[in-house]
């Protein structure tokens, strides 16, 4: 019994003896191998998904061609194709495709605006939008010209490709664009034509977006190309698979109107812009796809829900509509805002909100009504405000960077009678 126990610890210590010693040299050398063949594994796969990302982008061109380009000399990029106007200088018009990985990318927004090289008469530059100076702490000083670089092509909308992404930067993608225009309604019309994707994940959208470039166009004055500055732009959207179309036309000037009333049928856009859209498709889907305008196919019933802010002259004295409303956000005094009660909800507290002119998550506008404060009414909001015209006093608030009214008495709303519309 004494001899078992012996060999046994004898046993242990060798074993412990041995485990120091591998520690001393270093971990075991058949996990630098697994590592390294793991390794091996990421590299294939890395390689793998750039093949895979780089027909993708070929599938695009592809598709692009198949349908046909507006006239004029064609610059391709991996998933963009453009015209340059070198007399306004920038683009006559930028096709894309956006695809339907859109839903699932995460790439994000590079910022790293260039020149594009394949313009052989240079495109436009840096210094044709704003004054880069830099300080003595390293940081720069700007100077900026009042115009945003407005992408014809949303870098958004290429978010599944950082290379397709990266190059919706060149600035022959870019636009000078007002920032109320660019960032606000503008972008609301992108995101729509997004939304069209998630709502039919299986299909591409082919877009053409285009400045309506004419003689006689302003310039931005310090621009050191001479850059124009266009009155009015256009997006032309076509879904190959459900052969349907429909075109958006607005003023360069803050979007006021329910994304809805600008849009138009693809043959109205072909009138304004002189170009041919789509002319690679088969004559007679062509022909109908831009001669039909169905609304419902392209909004959701949420946005077939909003309606144009009220006329501000049809108002009486000291009131203003939901776009005026923002201009008095924070000011600490009460003042009346009139709107058409488009959306109304109760969230899980209880509380009460109110969107007037667009509805969720669009809103420009909302009213307020805490739990607490439903005793004060002589009615259920949320169920007899829907649809009318009402105008409201309360102090406004930014909320979320929506302008907010919190009202907690009946009084404080007003149903506009027929006569004072």
């Amino acid at each position: 019994m004494m001899r078992a126990f012996s060999r046994f610890f004898t046993v242990i210590i060798l074993l412990g003896w041995m485990s120091t010693a591998l520690l001393a040299q270093g971990r075991l050398p058949v996990i630098d191998a697994l590592e390294a063949e793991l390794q091996v594994l990421q590299d294939r796969e890395d390689s793998l998904r750039a093949l895979i990302e780089n027909e993708r982008l070929r599938e695009l061109r592809l598709t692009m061609r198949a349908i046909g380009y507006p006239q004029g000399e064609v610059i391709e990029h991996s998933a963009m194709a453009l015209s340059y106007d070198e007399t306004h200088e920038q683009a006559r018009w930028v096709m894309h495709v956006i695809h339907p990985l859109i839903i699932e990318g995460s790439v994000s927004r590079t910022n790293d605006f260039r020149p594009d090289p394949k313009v052989g008469s240079g495109s436009a530059v840096e210094e044709d939008y704003f004054l880069k100076t830099p300080k003595a702490d390293g940081s720069f000083e700007y100077d900026g010209f009042g115009y945003d670089r407005g992408h014809l092509a949303p870098s958004a909308d290429f978010r599944w490709s950082r290379t397709a992404l990266s190059e919706s930067y060149y600035y022959s993608n870019m636009a000078p664009q007002l920032p109320e225009f660019n960032r606000e309604g503008w972008a609301s019309l992108e995101d729509a034509i997004r939304g069209y994707v998630y709502r039919n994940p299986t299909n591409a959208l082919v877009v053409v977006t285009l400045p309506l470039l004419r003689d006689g166009l302003p310039k931005i004055e310090r621009s050191v190309n001479s850059v124009s500055i266009p009155d009015t732009f256009i997006k032309v959207v076509c879904d190959p698979i459900a052969q349907r179309g429909i075109a958006f036309v607005a003023p360069h000037a803050p979007l006021t109107k329910p994304m809805k009333d600008y849009a138009t049928t693809v043959d109205e856009a072909e009138r304004l812009s002189g170009f041919d859209f789509f002319s690679g498709m088969d004559e007679g889907a062509e022909a109908l796809l831009e001669a039909s305008l169905d609304l419902s196919a392209w909004f959701s019933d949420e946005m077939l829900g909003d309606v144009e802010p009220l006329d501000p002259t049809s108002l009486p004295r000291g009131h203003f509509n939901t776009t005026q409303a923002a201009y008095h956000s924070g000011k600490g005094k009460e003042v009346i805002v009139c709107g058409t009660v488009v959306g109304t909800r109760t969230s899980r507290s209880g509380n009460v909100w109110l969107n007037f002119d667009r509805q969720y998550p669009n809103q420009v506008f909302s009213v307020y009504i805490n739990k607490e404060h439903l005793v004060n009414f002589s009615y259920d909001p949320e169920k007899a405000l829907k649809g009318l015209e009402v105008c409201v006093k309360a102090e406004i608030m930014d909320l979320g960077g929506t302008p907010t009214m919190r009202i907690e008495r009946e009084k404080q709303l007003v149903i506009r009678s027929d006569s004072e519309r």
